[in-house]
């Protein structure tokens, strides 16, 4: 059965930003990557931050989730500047997944998801009967309470993703970000993944993830948010937002954008050098040459 998402519309109807960024400037080694930069996440959708390689996006999602820490600028979550909030305030409300995370050797997937319960304990509040009930139901919520006993490193890729969205559901977030979920996975693990990602929205959770296939992006999100040099070229919805005339400014592709004949999204159909009649190659390479720099 093919999934059809929403009709096209606002992102933002999903009742307002609980995260967002304002003025943010981060950067590594003396190199600023992200400069200024103001956004907000609307809430109750899925929101996907696509763009080239280099251009912040995970550098973006990092600053979000408090895990960059920006030289300038504030980030608020539920209106309080996160910088000033308790790490363990900070992991009730919000879930990350970081790029290909590893576990520690022999771990079982019951033990990684039971994780997701730290923020919770304390002095005064350890492991209960609640937890357990907690972790179950993270488990069974991403299919995967017959791995509980299987150690995380003897998995495929795509289960290996579930377990870890599992953990980050048993934290009792409705806040997730997810820092290239699909990476390294064949296509029918990375459709699982996120159609994963779409029941956990579904169910009423915000999601913001970096995803690198545009068309996937498009397929599975609400609002996008469309990055270079550290910067935002645009925001809102796929059927908004897309166009050739983006495609080519941001990754400095050339591209035909039509509909997707199973969904209500836009389809992007890659033009390279070999697709063209020989007449127009020379053109094509001079649109290669006109690239923005930071697209090559």
């Amino acid at each position: 059965m093919v999934r059809r998402r929403r009709p096209a519309g606002s992102a933002g109807t999903g009742g307002g930003a609980r995260l967002a960024a304002r003025g943010v400037a981060v950067g590594y080694g003396g190199r600023t990557v992200i400069d200024g930069l103001d956004v907000e996440i609307p809430s109750g959708v899925v929101t996907t931050i696509i763009g080239p390689n280099g251009c912040g996006k995970s550098t973006l999602l990092r600053t979000l989730s408090r895990l960059l820490r920006p030289a300038a600028g504030t980030v608020v979550l539920d209106g309080a500047d996160i910088a000033g909030l308790k790490t363990r305030d900070v992991a009730k409300k919000l879930g990350l997944l970081p790029q290909a995370p590893v576990a520690p050797e022999g771990l079982t997937v019951a033990d990684l998801v039971a994780r997701g319960r730290h923020p919770h304990q304390g002095w005064l509040r350890q492991w209960s009967s609640d937890d357990a009930d907690v972790v179950e139901r993270a488990l069974a919520m991403t299919g995967v309470e017959d791995l509980a006993t299987r150690p995380v490193d003897t998995l495929s890729g795509g289960q290996r993703q579930r377990v870890w969205i599992s953990m980050i559901l048993a934290q009792g977030t409705d806040l997730l970000l997810l820092d290239e979920p699909t990476t390294y996975l064949d296509l029918a693990y990375a459709i699982d993944v996120l159609d994963l990602v779409d029941d956990l929205h579904e169910s009423g959770r915000t999601v913001v993830m970096v995803l690198h296939d545009l068309n996937l992006a498009t397929r599975y999100s609400d609002n996008l948010i469309v990055m270079r040099a550290g910067s935002i070229l645009a925001q809102g919805h796929p059927r908004d937002v897309i166009t050739a005339e983006l495609l080519h400014e941001a990754f400095g592709l050339r591209a035909e954008v039509i509909d997707d004949p199973v969904g209500d999204r836009p389809l992007i159909v890659p033009i390279g050098r070999a697709h063209v009649r020989p007449d127009a190659r020379a053109d094509a390479r001079q649109e290669r040459d006109d690239r923005p720099e930071s697209a090559h």
